[in-house]
């Protein structure tokens, strides 16, 4: 088990995610990522916002990022 934070960053703004959560091992992680990056860009498009420039940076507990998810790039990933 691996416990990964989603942070999240837009140009030089950060939110970083406070708890972190455990997955299997890294890539468990990244599609998690993907799925929850799918959710948040639907709700932006059905409010008129920008759905381009925000990363997942998925970071150990020292904060080292392990993966990175592209929002842009969720909407052409295809899941197995």
């Amino acid at each position: 088990m691996v416990r990964l934070f989603f942070h999240i960053r837009e140009g030089n703004r950060m939110s970083k995610d406070p708890e972190g959560a455990e997955f299997e091992n890294v890539e468990a992680a990244r599609m998690e990522a993907v799925r929850s990056a799918r959710e948040l860009l639907s709700q932006r498009v059905l409010n008129g916002e920008e759905i381009d420039g925000q990363v997942f940076e998925l970071t150990g507990d020292d904060g080292t990022v392990m993966a990175t998810v592209r929002f842009r790039d969720v909407l052409r990933l295809h899941e197995r």
